[in-house]
């Protein structure tokens, strides 16, 4: 039987920002400081059951855990990692009851397009298609959403969207839908540095040399978006293998030039690209989170506090935490997740 109660205050040793539970937080920043060090240490090396289905135009890889019956949890990894960004989150979650799906996205790891002719689409709308796909093949009505990066932005869309197949919502980072038009607009210097790699990606010889070394520019990422984080070899290797997919270049490549208006979308999403591109409130419950180290661009939590008009909470996680926040201080995320699911 799930306790989310028992199990939070299980979570008080390791986490000081289970203090905050119970709080009401209603369209407003509370700033809560966790030190997640309890559990920065990667302890799982692999996930309880490995599985694939058909949804939509994929056929989807993902790890799922817990009983079947419980909560659903959808939790969605970024670019350059994959799903083991939740191998310690997922336990702790199904050991307190939930389901815990934890899909591969198109062009990673074991994930596959089920026909040759579709074409290898990277915009932030069709990511957002897969995962209500996966959700409608698994029999899930509604989810508790959570990511990061690319995670994070595909669960704002899905929550933003279609609210009624989103309970409640965990984002890394905060509001992260974009649009093209927005994307003309130039940044200061020192920002536009920090997103070098989207310009060498709308070359030719930045996909060339993407796909030569995508291993070494992933480790790369991984060095300067969490520059505290020692992670080992065997953890990057073990992520690093879902870049070998045959679709990853081709996705990450037209994901990036299609921000920069450099690559055309599908018409079909249109419709949902022009939505999205009016910024649209967000009003499930929500918390986002921000780690104190995170070296990726991210926006400032004062910048997007005001898209969430529902109940929200905001945290940043201390402790040397980068942007692959659920794999850094995986306590901290499911804390999360069981705190907004009590929302």
């Amino acid at each position: 039987m799930f306790n989310r109660r028992k199990f939070s205050a299980a979570f008080v040793g390791g986490v000081a920002a289970s203090a905050v539970l119970g709080q009401s937080v209603n369209a407003q920043t509370a700033e809560s400081t966790s030190n997640p060090s309890a559990g920065k240490a990667a302890t799982n090396t692999s996930f309880r059951s490995l599985k694939r289905i058909d949804a939509g135009a994929l056929n989807i890889g993902y790890a799922e855990d817990g009983p079947a019956e419980g909560p659903a949890v959808i939790l969605l990894h970024g670019w350059p990692y994959d799903i083991y960004s939740y191998v310690d989150v997922a336990p702790l979650l199904a050991s307190a009851g939930y389901r815990v799906i934890v899909p591969y996205l198109r062009g990673y790891g074991t994930t596959r397009f089920l026909s040759e002719s579709t074409l290898r689409n990277g915009q932030q709308a069709v990511i957002a298609v897969d995962i209500v796909a996966l959700m409608d093949a698994l029999g899930i009505k509604t989810a508790t959403i959570a990511g990061y990066d690319w995670g994070a932005r595909t669960a704002d869309i899905i929550a933003a969207l279609w609210p009624q197949r989103c309970k409640a919502l965990v984002s890394v980072s905060g509001y992260l839908i974009g649009s093209q038009q927005a994307n003309k607009a130039p940044l200061p210097p020192k920002a536009e540095l920090e997103w070098w790699y989207q310009y060498y990606f709308a070359t030719e010889r930045g996909r060339a040399g993407y796909d030569k070394y995508r291993h070494d520019f992933a480790k790369l990422i991984w060095q300067l978006a969490s520059p505290k984080w020692a992670f080992d070899d065997a953890t990057f290797d073990r992520s690093a293998a879902a870049f070998d997919n045959p679709d990853h270049v081709s996705i990450v490549i037209h994901n990036y030039r299609w921000r920069l208006g450099l690559a055309e979308g599908e018409a079909k999403y249109d419709d949902l690209e022009k939505r999205l591109a009016q910024a649209p409130a967000i009003s499930v419950p929500t918390i986002t989170l921000e780690g104190d180290a995170n070296g990726a661009p991210h926006p400032a939590p004062a910048a997007y506090a005001k898209k969430f008009s529902g109940r929200y909470e905001h945290r940043l996680i201390s402790g040397g935490i980068g942007h692959n926040l659920p794999q850094e201080a995986p306590r901290a995320f499911a804390q999360a997740v069981i705190d907004v699911d009590g929302y």
